[in-house]
Order: structure tokens, then C-alpha cells, then sequence
């Protein structure tokens, strides 16, 4: 029987909580609740998908597309500019908001600045800020010993470290680091994370104009002066381009470090194994990615028509939304056990945390190096730290789209 949704008659069943209280549990619904889930995001009802094999399809189906336009909740006025999660949907112009050909040239030219050499030769700044990061975390500490692990260290570090590939003056990183807090959370007012992202396009349309004036070793140099194979970047589309890669990737990776930090502290056995040198880094990091991704929700794609999947069908104008986090829990793909934290799982460990077909992360490479790096460095540094709270009280960003905590206070020294 075919699992059928008449494009007029798509009522939300699942509300995604904007506040994220319940992560584990809202996963668990949503695995429960099939392939398929209708679920609604801020008053806006769409489409999420709970399973690898059925992600796998949606992703490289050319008729599920990222332009907003094709939204018939857009095109009715039903979402406007003033729906919150707007700005992660409408980015503007970028390889993140295109699909067929100008997609490929858009990403092209980036995979043409973003190289696996030039991502390897960041490993020594990576290195460089972990090391001044963890000195300088002591000095944190309030008059209790704790330490907020996220402030100083998981937040900074990937900031840090897309700014330098970027060549963005260090001087901006608070600046930055304000203006995303504000554009990411479900509590800012509308017109705030507006003027926000407006900032943002500002910041980083100045620093295009720089670097096109006098281009240097750095990524927006490389993405100005890319030409190889078809019409080089505007500069417009190298500000956009830019802006949504340091926006994807400096949030993906605080979650990414800070979910390895608190899964290998609740799980002190397996913590032994890695470091004891029996079980990889690498293995840590694609384990967290699996079972506690940083992003929970994708948003999102619309069906340029009627879409058949193994006999449901997504109405032309719907949209779809990938739940990375549900996906990851996936037993079909994962085993019986993929509700457990598990770095010595049998299977191999082959998650799409990072997307999969055209639009795949770019950032992908940096992000895994950075973890590989400030993880073991990390427990180095303080082989006897621990949360100084019990894990059961930390609590999630009201950003539904992201695994990221409030905070993460530790005791440096057990």
C-alpha cells in the first residue's frame, strides 16, 4: 500500500521542541515514528527523515532542492521573513543555497581553495591555538575550581581556527562569536537575528573587498582567485560562500568536541581504551558523529514534484527536512546496539553526519582534524578531569538545528 500525503492536507504529528529539553527522547519518537515523520518546526510543517537508506535517496535526488522559492509555504505567504528559522533556509547566494550547474561551479571553486593539502597544512595552527587554549584554561577557573569547557576551549578553538584559514583578523572573533550566538538561537527576537546576519554580510563583504585589493595565503584569497574551469567567483558569491562555511563550521565543531568529551566521560571504560593507545582517536570521533552528531536537524530541501520513495510520496512544494541524529541511531544500518556509545562496535562506523551526494560538507576534513586534535591534546593536558555537575544537568542551546550545550563546566583536576 502506498504511504501517501495530499499536498493540501500535511499536519504536523511531531513538534520539534525549539528549547531542546528531551533530545534522547525526541530521537526516540522520531526512530519509533517510521521513515517518514511529519513533525513541525516552528509552526512551519514539513517532512524529516529517520533512516540512512531512505536519506541516502532523498540526498541525490534532483528533484528535492534548497532553493526557498520552491516552497509552496513560502510562495503562499504562510512563512515570511519573520519565521526564526528563515536565515538557515535563505542564506543568499552560495553553494549552500544552489543545486544543478551553478551549484557545481559555486562548489567547485571552493573544493579548488579548500584542498586536502591545504586542510593538512593547518594541522600546526590547529596544534598552535589547542596548546594556548588548554595553558590558559586554569586561568578560567572561578573561585570553585570550574571551568566552562565550551567558553574557553571548544568554542574558540574552531573559530579560531576558520578564521586564520580564512585570513579574518583575529580582532573579529568576538564580534563574530556574538553576532552567530544571536543568529543561531530560537531566543532571539526576529529583527535581531536579522540585523545580525546583515553584520555578518558586512564583516565578511569588507573582507572579500580586502582580499581582492591585495589577496594573501588564505582561503578567501584562494576562492577570489580560483579560475580554473568556467567563470570565476563574483565577489558576492565569495562573501556568501564564506559566511555559511564559517557558520556551519565553527558550530558543528564545538558540538563535535564537546559530545566526544561528555560520551567519554560517561563512559569511563572505553575513555581507558583510547587513551591507552587500543582504540584510535579517529574511531572516537566517527562514533560521536554516529550516535551524537552536532547537527540534529538539516534544514531543508522542497520537492520540485511529486516524489515517490519506496511508496510514500512527498508532495510537490513540501519541504524535507534530514534528521541527522535519528539517523545515526539507525539499527537497521548500525546494529541492535545503535542506541549505545560504542568505539569498539564491530561494524564499521559509516555515518552520514556530514551529508551525502552534491551537497556533502565541504568543511568536513577540517572539522575531523580539529576533534582528532584538541581530543586527545585535551585529556592529555588533564588526564583527571571531570564535569563539575552531574551529567543529567546540562542542558542543550534552544537551537533546534544543533546538538550544542548552555555549558560545559568542568573541574580541571578531578
Amino acid at each position: 500500500m502506498s504511504r501517501t500525503a495530499a499536498p493540501s492536507a500535511l499536519s504536523p504529528s511531531l513538534v520539534i521542541d525549539p528549547f531542546v529539553r528531551d533530545l534522547d527522547g525526541e530521537t526516540a519518537r522520531l526512530r519509533e515514528s517510521g521513515p517518514f515523520v511529519r513533525i513541525d518546526l516552528l509552526g512551519a510543517p514539513a517532512w524529516t527523515v529517520t533512516e540512512h537508506s531512505v536519506a541516502r535517496k532523498l540526498l541525490t535526488d534532483a528533484r528535492l532542492v534548497k532553493d526557498i522559492n520552491r516552497w509552496r509555504l513560502w510562495q503562499s505567504g504562510e512563512i515570511d521573513r519573520q519565521w526564526p528559522l528563515v536565515g538557515m533556509i535563505d542564506t543568499g547566494r552560495s553553494m549552500f543555497s544552489v543545486d544543478g550547474a551553478e551549484h557545481r561551479r559555486l562548489r567547485a571553486k571552493t573544493a579548488q581553495a579548500i584542498t586536502a593539502r591545504r586542510v593538512e597544512s593547518m594541522r600546526p595552527v590547529v596544534e598552535s591555538i589547542t596548546a594556548e587554549l588548554l595553558d590558559a584554561l586554569p586561568e578560567q577557573a572561578d573561585t570553585d575550581g570550574r571551568v566552562d569547557l565550551k567558553t574557553h576551549f571548544a568554542q574558540p578553538l574552531p573559530m579560531s581556527v576558520v578564521c586564520n584559514l580564512m585570513g579574518v583578523p583575529d580582532e573579529s572573533i568576538p564580534r563574530q562569536m556574538r553576532l552567530w550566538k544571536k543568529f543561531f538561537s530560537v531566543l532571539t527576537p526576529q529583527d535581531e537575528r536579522l540585523g545580525a546576519v546583515d553584520e555578518l554580510t558586512e564583516i565578511f563583504t569588507e573582507l572579500v573587498r580586502e582580499k581582492a585589493a591585495a589577496p594573501g595565503d588564505d582561503l578567501t584569497s584562494a576562492l577570489i582567485l580560483a579560475d580554473e574551469g568556467g567563470e570565476p567567483l563574483t565577489q558576492h558569491e565569495v562573501m556568501g560562500n564564506l559566511k555559511d562555511m564559517i557558520g556551519a563550521g565553527h558550530e558543528t565543531t564545538v558540538g563535535l568536541v564537546l559530545n566526544a568529551v561528555r560520551a567519554l566521560l560517561a563512559n569511563p571504560d572505553q575513555l581507558e581504551l583510547v587513551r591507552s593507545g587500543q582504540v584510535p582517536w579517529e574511531t572516537v570521533v566517527e562514533e560521536v558523529l554516529r550516535w551524537d552528531p552536532p547537527t540534529t536537524h538539516l534544514l531543508m530541501r522542497f520537492a520540485t514534484e511529486d516524489i515517490d520513495v519506496d511508496g510514500f510520496v512527498i508532495g510537490q512544494g513540501e519541504g524535507v527536512v534530514i534528521s541527522y541524529r535519528a539517523i545515526g541511531r539507525d539499527r537497521d544500518r548500525h546494529g541492535s546496539e545503535a542506541d549505545a556509545f560504542d568505539i569498539t562496535r564491530a561494524t564499521p562506523i559509516r555515518h552520514m553526519t556530514f551529508g551525502h551526494g552534491p551537497h556533502m560538507c565541504p568543511g568536513a576534513a577540517l572539522s575531523r582534524l580539529e576533534a582528532n586534535v584538541a581530543l586527545p591534546a585535551l585529556f592529555a593536558r588533564y588526564p583527571d578531569l571531570r564535569l563539575a555537575i552531574p551529567a543529567d544537568e546540562l542542558r542543550n542551546m534552544p537551537v533546534m538545528t544543533q546538538n550544542d550545550l548552555e555549558a560545559f563546566p568542568i573541574l580541571l583536576n578531578g
